[in-house]
């Protein structure tokens, strides 16, 4: 795998991880994570794609957006991030924030897209959550959000060493970075909730049988509004799937780049 640091047209920068060669791939993490957290999907996807996995905005390597983004500024970075690489059209997967920015993206620019996967993707909060979720975005603006809570909710028995890794990352992510990233991700569930029926390339869906909050219905819901959509649940595990159930992940993930399917 290599590294580097990537200027940007707005003048920010993204860190990316690459490996492999071939057909392109994109993968975008989920808030407080970074571009590592996909490594088994790299390990095992590079043997016949270029993979490319970024730092979200204000994470790891990469800088921050400015003012107060919200998930379409997220959207036009990724576009920004492909546009950087020369690359186009891209599959790309994105897990929980990162799904909702491929999500928009996949609306946003369609050309730029070839395929999107939505990994515990939210999708129409109920009130009670939406609130919840609103409020954890304001404790974390104000400093006063810890890391168990997160830990719990998305990991279960036998996640542990999964767990204590995450653990380090939600421990590093810079404070300000993590802030503007969660409140875009808490108020951006149904900022294209009701435009996924416009992405019209292969979309594939997957949750955690377990996860709270990003559900299996909504996984079922987003898949029944595009064409080409399909949702799948994994059994016995909640939202961090793409580590705690690394070859299921990866199963799927293929499947999904192996489809040639599409529509007008």
């Amino acid at each position: 795998m290599m590294s580097r640091i990537l200027p940007l047209s707005d003048g920010g920068t993204v860190r990316v991880i690459e490996a492999g060669a071939g057909e392109p791939l994109l993968l975008i993490h989920g808030v407080g994570m970074r571009a590592e957290a996909w490594a088994p999907q790299i390990a095992a996807l590079s043997a016949g794609h270029r993979v490319i996995a970024v730092d979200m905005p204000g994470h790891g390597g990469s800088s921050l957006l400015s003012g107060q983004p919200r998930l379409p500024d997220y959207a036009a970075w990724a576009g920004r991030v492909i546009d950087a690489l020369g690359l186009g059209p891209v599959s790309i997967a994105g897990h929980s924030m990162g799904a909702l920015i491929a999500g928009g993206l996949a609306v946003e620019r369609p050309e730029l897209i070839r395929r999107a996967a939505l990994l515990n993707s939210v999708h129409c909060r109920s009130p009670e959550a939406r609130a919840a979720v609103l409020a954890r975005a304001e404790e974390i603006a104000a400093g006063k959000a810890g890391i168990e809570g997160p830990l719990t909710r998305w990991f279960g028995p036998g996640d542990e060493a999964v767990r204590d890794h995450v653990a380090d990352w939600l421990r590093d992510v810079p404070p300000a970075g993590y802030a503007a990233a969660y409140r875009a991700f808490a108020e951006g569930d149904r900022t294209y909730a009701d435009r996924l029926g416009e992405i019209r390339c292969p979309l594939l869906v997957l949750t955690g049988a377990g996860d709270a909050n990003s559900t299996p219905a909504m996984t079922t819901a987003m898949a029944a509004m595009a064409p080409l959509g399909r949702a799948v649940v994994i059994e016995g595990h909640r939202h961090i799937v793409n580590l705690t159930a690394p070859e299921r992940i990866t199963a799927e993930l293929q499947r999904w780049l192996a489809t040639t399917e599409t529509t007008a």
